[in-house]
């Protein structure tokens, strides 16, 4: 392969989804309504809340509404921005405090390291937020790894099963699209990725995977690494 970036999903490709289902959903859910209460005038939470009331049609006044409807969200696993970016600041207050570290499989730490140093440029792609996807790359198990990355993308250059966003992706980084490689477990999400013009690999890390036969797949960024070498 003639590549020289890679975009990468986090969730059951650079992350254990266990990590984010077991870890990191259950302690927004317990913190978030206290965290909510708590900094309701800052600013930040401010707008994320105006974004959930406008979303859900419910009173920016009503607390309580807004907190269940937030929860309710997290139950259902929406990628809605505002739940993802209040999310990210719950999460934020939890690495700060040390309850928890962000986990990264340490064959991806030392690929994306490889990579890095090669010259290879590194962005991510993840519904949740850029904040918290630096978080979980900035206090990972292996330390800060976000100097390694060039850049970060959410749902706001939209959604990750459309076309449309990796093309906004591939006009940001400037570079060619069929000299960026995504990397993803989502078999929809690296539809979208070729329709655009990117290559694509799968990560099928587990048996949870859903299967396909239209792109190489890979159990690991060590396979990933011997797929960029053909």
């Amino acid at each position: 392969m003639s590549i020289k970036a890679i975009l990468t999903d986090i969730e059951g490709t650079t992350s254990s989804i266990s990590f984010v289902h077991d870890v990191l959903f259950p302690y927004a859910a317990e913190h978030l309504e206290a965290f909510v209460k708590e900094h309701y005038q800052d600013a930040e939470v401010k707008v994320q809340l105006e974004a959930t009331a406008e979303f859900a049609g419910l009173d920016v006044e009503n607390v309580d509404a807004l907190c269940q409807q937030l929860l309710e969200w997290i139950r259902e696993d929406k990628k809605i921005t505002p739940l993802k970016a209040l999310q990210g600041m719950i999460w934020k207050q939890g690495y700060a405090q040390g309850d928890f570290t962000g986990h990264v499989y340490q064959d991806a730490v030392e690929n994306l390291r490889k990579w890095h140093e090669s010259g290879l440029k590194l962005y991510v792609y993840s519904s949740g937020s850029v904040a918290a996807q630096k978080l979980i790359f900035g206090y990972s198990d292996f330390g800060d790894l976000t100097p390694l990355f060039s850049g970060y993308f959410d749902t706001k250059v939209g959604g990750k099963k459309e076309a449309a966003s990796y093309a906004a992706i591939v006009s940001q980084i400037g570079i060619r699209s069929d000299e960026i490689l995504f990397l993803s477990d989502v078999p929809a999400e690296l539809d979208a990725a070729v329709a655009s013009g990117l290559k694509v690999c799968h990560l099928v890390r587990d048996d949870k995977v859903e299967k396909q036969d239209r792109y190489p797949p890979a159990v690991d960024f060590d396979a990933v690494s011997a797929l960029l070498c053909e």
